[in-house]
């Protein structure tokens, strides 16, 4: 199983000009491995998770999950709603239902409630299931949409900077879970954490919009 883009470029108006977010980046992304793209703000490498998930469209260049293009395809939504997970950098829960019911969100053609209650236990949150968005903090409506994310058992986990909000012991066992994830699927995280190069197997190196480098995380002085 492999998510992989062809020369994506991606580009803004701005103004008069033409602002380039991504300049001709190639990468491939398989199951088995955490995959990390670090980069500091503004470097581009939310725009390229946003491209690999097909939540967004690039300028020019291909996405493609296994040998279905989804740059360009009508049946993107549909390889996205029943495939993907997608962490946000911010939570985007609905604040008139409660944990549980935001959790189920993910799939509402399937019967979540029983996945829902395991993923608040291992996020460490059980106690919120019945709970108003408005009654959690900043870190516990991280979780929340983790779980949402992750309840469905995606083949694709994306993850945008998913321990940002988060203390180091919640932050440890949300990457353990992505971890387990990656053994048969495939998880991209990205983060200008640097401390997360010692926890992934890939490291992508991400600024101006090109991949400087992809390497083992044994290259790393880590």
């Amino acid at each position: 199983m492999e998510i992989k883009g062809e020369k994506i470029f991606l580009q803004y108006e701005d103004g008069q000009n033409k602002r380039t977010i991504l300049d001709n980046i190639d990468v491939n992304f398989k199951s088995g491995a955490v995959n990390v793209i670090l980069g500091p703000s503004g470097s581009g490498k939310s725009s390229l998770l946003y491209l690999l998930s097909g939540l967004r469209k690039p300028t020019d260049g291909i996405i493609k999950f296994n040998d279905t293009v989804i740059s360009d395809s009508k049946s993107s939504e549909i390889v996205r709603y029943k495939n993907f997970g997608f962490i946000f950098q911010h939570a985007f829960l609905i604040p008139y239902l409660n944990v549980t019911e935001n959790i189920c969100m993910a799939r509402k053609d399937m019967d979540l409630k029983s996945k829902a209650e395991d993923m608040l236990k291992r996020l460490n949150i059980r106690n919120l299931a019945k709970k108003k968005i408005y009654q959690l903090s900043g870190g516990e409506k991280q979780r929340v949409a983790i779980a949402r994310a992750l309840v469905k058992d995606p083949l694709v986990v994306f993850a945008d900077e998913p321990t940002a909000s988060l203390d180091k012991y919640n932050a440890k066992n949300v990457f353990n879970i992505l971890r387990k994830n990656s053994k048969d699927r495939i998880v991209i995280v990205a983060t200008h954490d640097t401390s997360l190069i010692k926890k992934g197997d890939n490291v992508f190196m991400i600024d101006d919009g090109k991949i400087k480098n992809e390497k083992n995380r044994e290259y790393y002085d880590v």
